[in-house]
């Protein structure tokens, strides 16, 4: 383990805004259990696509898709605030 100094963008918890020393862009923090979570979204999605379910895999897969975009609003509002450009192309 590396103690090391990190940049915190937002309100500390899940989803913080934070640059670790040699990074270039911020980062996004995800807790274990967060990311256990959206690991077991994305396995429902593959299970009702296995079994021809589309209507249950796209609902699934948007809800999934609402709650990544919220993180990456959250993201992208951190970066703006604080003048760091976005690092990625985004779509008007």
């Amino acid at each position: 383990m590396e103690r090391v100094e990190a940049e915190l963008f937002t309100d500390p918890g899940n989803g913080a805004v934070v640059r670790l020393p040699s990074r270039n862009f911020p980062g996004v923090l995800i807790q274990g259990d967060s990311l256990s979570i959206i690991r077991a979204d994305i396995a429902e999605i593959v299970e009702a696509c296995d079994q021809g379910d589309v209507g249950e895999a796209r609902e699934a897969a948007a809800i999934l898709l609402s709650n990544l975009d919220e993180l990456l609003a959250r993201y992208t509002a951190a970066l703006k605030a604080h003048d760091i450009p976005i690092p990625f192309y985004q779509a008007p």
